[in-house]
């Protein structure tokens, strides 16, 4: 029996590792299984998400993103992911535009551009509040809830930035409880689709530093919608200022958002690591 040949490019930002696939010009979709399969370290190609960039569905885009995390489910939005996307379509000549509308699964329209030296910038949706738009059941919208997990009450921000993250204050970034604490709050039952964690540790109103516990991933080294989700907590907290450092493991993120009723901007690097052909 034949088996299948994909083509594919391996691609990080800031250490956030991609499996981008092209279903524009080759449209072979992947189960479950055949996407852990790839993102296997040790038996596949190894990735934190797989990405599709497929076709528009809809003519005011330019193209479709599709995002899978590395255990096969399928998620709303990932930031780091995005600019790989635009880097993706440009390198393979997919397009000549320098400005692309891209549709994600939620709906949302982003807008990737070419930043200076050789920086990629995404123009988010604006982050959303309100709870049942995170989702977490929650009935009351609060500026900062009180999360009960592993015997204690945390203080926490919730936001969407398509996708949903819970965010909580920490003295020291480095010696938070990331892998502990981080798999109890995205299985916590406030969260019917689960929630990324962001822990954040505010050095001044400009700068921050943040480690994240994705959706079936585990900790990352870098989360984009993680970012966005830190300096919107900040701002409705009156922590930060509208432009932000957001220092993560695998590097930093530039990020700006002047408040409600505006679009958050997010600018970072995005790599091509290698290129090749796997079978399954």
């Amino acid at each position: 029996m034949n088996r299948l040949k994909i083509p594919f490019s391996k691609m990080h930002g800031l250490g956030n590792d991609f499996v981008v696939l092209d279903h524009v010009t080759n449209p072979l979709f992947l189960n479950a299984k055949q996407i852990r399969l790839l993102s296997d370290r040790h038996r596949g190609i190894g990735c934190d998400q797989l990405i599709y960039v497929e076709a528009p569905v809809r003519p005011d885009a330019d193209f479709h993103y599709r995002v899978f995390n590395a255990d096969g489910t399928e998620i709303e939005h990932c930031g780091n992911g995005a600019r790989c996307f635009y880097r993706f379509v440009r390198d393979k000549n997919l397009t000549w535009k320098g400005k692309l509308r891209v549709s994600t699964e939620t709906g949302a329209i982003l807008e990737l551009s070419q930043s200076s030296h050789g920086m990629v910038s995404v123009e988010m949706e604006e982050p959303l509040f309100q709870t049942p738009q995170i989702p977490c059941t929650v009935e009351k919208k609060q500026t900062m809830y009180s999360l009960f997990v592993a015997q204690e009450n945390f203080e926490v921000g919730l936001v969407s930035m398509g996708n949903p993250h819970c965010v909580i204050l920490v003295p020291d970034v480095d010696s938070a409880p990331v892998n502990e604490l981080g798999p109890m709050i995205c299985q916590h039952p406030w969260f019917p689709e689960g929630v990324n964690v962001g822990f954040m540790e505010v050095l001044n109103p400009v700068k921050i530093k943040l480690r994240v516990f994705e959706r079936g991933v585990g900790e990352t080294q870098a989360c984009g919608t993680g970012a966005c989700a830190a300096l919107a907590v900040g701002r409705q907290q009156g922590w930060l200022d509208e432009r932000v450092r957001v220092e993560l493991p695998g590097g930093t993120l530039q990020l700006a958002w002047k408040g409600a009723g505006h679009k958050l901007r997010m600018t970072g690097s995005a790599v091509t690591v290698f290129e090749g052909e796997i079978e399954l």
